[in-house]
């Protein structure tokens, strides 16, 4: 199908997550949106998955980590890779779908953002006086394909569900697609190694998102449902934050808001984004 008005064919080609598979209904039929476009996400007895948009057209569907992921055009090129997920001793978990009145751009620099820590998710992942944002790395990678961010380091007092105490965490990021972000950070069960939070944004209008939380951790002994509580309490103090952020598209141009040192990540991923010609829940 030709690129719709209005969006780039980088985003109109990609695979964008459309359904959590052990969150649909129980006819098996999820009726969403796609970048402004109704599609119907319909799940067989048999595992099988259809997608369609309007009367009868199939769109291309492909499976990762739990969730289908469909693309109104043609995609160039598989979905990008997290490696852990296939680790043995890894626990890979649903950690909640939420609806936001922003748009999926602004949901990834959210989720980028360290410096909102201390402010909005005190006692947990920040707190006064442990406010700065240590200097860090971060890259576009030569072939273009994601941002980076890398020795990243932050004071938490409760850096995950399994925590006991405050501590210096160490952070990375990768943003291997323009709707997509993953997180590895310290996991305090299992020093030298890192767990892994990812948000996937399913674009459903420039302003309104379904983001999903995909966790892959090296716990052993934390219920899931602590853990999913976990999540959900950091997301849900973030939400308002978005829903109220304006403009909610993402502004690209350099000097549209002024940026600070600890904004490194935002400032290479909105050049990544310009790069890319995304158009989709931005302002060009």
């Amino acid at each position: 199908m030709s690129v719709a008005a209005g969006i780039d064919p980088d985003t109109w080609n990609r695979w964008h997550v459309v359904a959590r598979l052990d969150e649909m209904p129980a006819d098996g039929i999820r009726r969403t949106r796609l970048l402004g476009h109704d599609i119907t996400v319909a799940l067989a007895p048999d595992g099988t998955v259809e997608v369609t948009r309007g009367p009868g057209e199939i769109l291309p569907v492909t499976f990762a980590y739990g969730f289908a992921w469909a693309s109104l055009g043609t995609p160039s090129a598989p979905l990008f890779a997290i490696p852990e997920y296939h680790e043995a001793d890894r626990r890979n978990l649903n950690g909640g779908t939420f609806r936001v009145k922003t748009s999926a751009p602004r949901a990834i620099e959210n989720f980028l953002d360290m410096a909102h820590f201390p402010f909005v998710h005190t006692g947990v992942l920040g707190a006064e006086p442990h406010t700065e944002v240590k200097d860090y790395d971060v890259a576009i990678a030569a072939d273009g394909t994601e941002v980076t961010a890398t020795r990243c380091l932050f004071y938490q007092p409760l850096a995950a569900a399994s925590s006991t105490g405050g501590a210096d965490v160490a952070y990375r990021y990768r943003v291997p697609h323009p709707y997509c972000a993953i997180l590895y950070k310290d996991s305090p069960a299992h020093p030298g190694r890192m767990d892994v939070i990812t948000i996937f944004i399913q674009p459903a209008e420039e302003e309104e998102v379904i983001a999903s939380l995909f966790l892959s951790l090296l716990d052993d002994e934390t219920p899931d449902e602590d853990i999913r509580r976990f999540q959900q309490h950091i997301f849900a103090e973030d939400k308002p934050i978005l829903e109220n952020q304006l403009p909610r598209r993402l502004p690209l141009a350099p000097r549209a808001e002024t940026p600070i040192r600890a904004d490194k990540s935002s400032i290479a991923y909105r050049r990544w984004l310009r790069q890319q010609g995304t158009s989709f829940g931005v302002i060009r």
